[in-house]
């Protein structure tokens, strides 16, 4: 498929000055969206996150025993959605959280850099899920962004789409913090749609530039566009650098501005986080809580 092409069907991306206009109103409304309700929705969206090269299986199950356990200490307040762990450790959360229904989010494709060889990238998301990942999460190529070649970058995610069945949830990062102006970051968001992705996802949060409310604005349009254009409703992650509560609520009013309520499920939003999750928690009971 040409994808450059499918590129012409859609407005070109706001301006700077445009999007700077969103943001600023998105923060005036998000003080109303700083209550408990909210926080309790935004932890219920939570990818949990570890992906350092500390992570053991020791260190993995251990985190994936506390995340699924959490219910019998808070049965008032929902869980979050996933474990986010590297493949080579969806086995070990799978085995830590067997007969619960968390559900196992894996990166894939050569995460977090998306840099080797395109049957690599394939082979790496098929052994996740073939170990247990019900969804995955891999990196636009950047590089193939930054230079135009958006056929070749589109088409790296088609393949890597052929390697899941339809009830696995690909997540695409487009390193919003890489691609910097709003119009790469808008084609990135709509090439990433039509090649197949159920979520567009701002960042990897392994370079300096992670999840910003603009990016958000950006991606949320572009969503937006795609579907009034397709009809098919895909989902926004925002990670890389959500710390806060405050930080969440503001990403969950982007999303309600844009795109209304009906995208605020976690079918079609979540937070990659690590901190943020027990910072939402401890908002929600009202003192210091560190359970995740």
């Amino acid at each position: 498929m040409e994808y450059s092409t499918i590129l012409n069907q859609y407005a070109p991306a706001w301006s700077e000055e445009q999007v700077a206009a969103a943001v600023a109103q998105a923060k005036v409304a998000a003080v109303a969206n700083q209550n408990v309700e909210v926080y309790k929705f935004c932890l219920s969206a939570v990818d949990l996150t570890t992906l350092t090269c500390n992570d053991s299986v020791e260190s993995v199950t251990d985190f994936a025993k506390r995340t699924s356990t959490f219910s019998e200490k808070y049965p008032d307040i929902p869980n979050v959605a996933s474990i986010c762990v590297y493949p080579a450790f969806v086995e070990t959360v799978g085995v830590a959280v067997d007969g619960t229904p968390m559900r196992i989010t894996s990166v894939g494709g050569g995460f977090p850099a998306s840099q080797t060889f395109l049957e690599v990238k394939m082979l790496e998301v098929a052994m996740a899920i073939e170990n247990g990942a019900d969804e995955v999460d891999i990196v636009l190529n950047v590089g193939k962004m930054l230079t135009g070649n958006y056929d070749e970058a589109a088409a790296e995610v088609e393949m890597i789409r052929s390697e899941m069945d339809s009830d696995i949830i690909l997540k695409v990062i487009i390193e919003s913090g890489a691609l910097k102006t709003p119009e790469l970051i808008r084609k990135a968001s709509l090439l990433s749609m039509a090649a197949g992705a159920d979520f567009v996802k701002t960042s990897t949060g392994k370079i300096d530039v992670a999840a910003t409310p603009e990016a958000a604005v950006v991606m949320c349009n572009a969503i937006k566009d795609y579907y009034q254009t397709t009809g098919r409703k895909v989902g926004f992650k925002a990670a890389g650098g959500v710390k806060t509560p405050q930080d969440a609520a503001l990403y969950y009013t982007i999303v309600e501005q844009i795109l209304g309520k009906e995208w605020l499920t976690t079918d079609l939003f979540r937070i990659g986080a690590s901190s943020a999750a027990n910072n939402l928690l401890s908002a929600i009971v009202g003192s210091e809580v560190k359970h995740f």
